[in-house]
């Protein structure tokens, strides 16, 4: 699974007839970095369909692969990668790193 932030959208008005209906999203990947306090950006960047409803800005969880093609969105379609879940927290030996909510 990948960790990464929402920061753009693909529209594309002419598409295989079996993506049509899906929202396409750029995702920059992020490394978790404990001794760094959060996240890290690895410079590498990923389109995915969205699943869930995630918008610009939010920490994302993500899938690629065959994977990605089992959720009642995606299943049976030609996609490579799917936002699967948005990130409230994440917490690594008992440290969050990452909190949605933080002030």
């Amino acid at each position: 699974m990948i960790v990464g932030e929402v920061v753009g959208t693909i529209v594309a008005t002419r598409k295989e007839k079996t993506l049509q209906g899906l929202k396409f999203q750029i995702v920059k990947i992020e490394d978790m970095d404990p001794e760094g306090g959060g996240l890290k950006p690895t410079g590498r960047y990923i389109i995915a369909v969205d699943a869930v409803g995630a918008g610009h800005g939010e920490t994302v969880l993500c899938a690629q692969g065959s994977s990605a093609r089992l959720t009642d969105k995606t299943k049976d379609r030609p996609i490579d990668a799917v936002i699967m879940g948005i990130v409230d927290t994440i917490e690594i030996e008992g440290e969050k790193i990452f909190e949605k909510y933080a002030g």
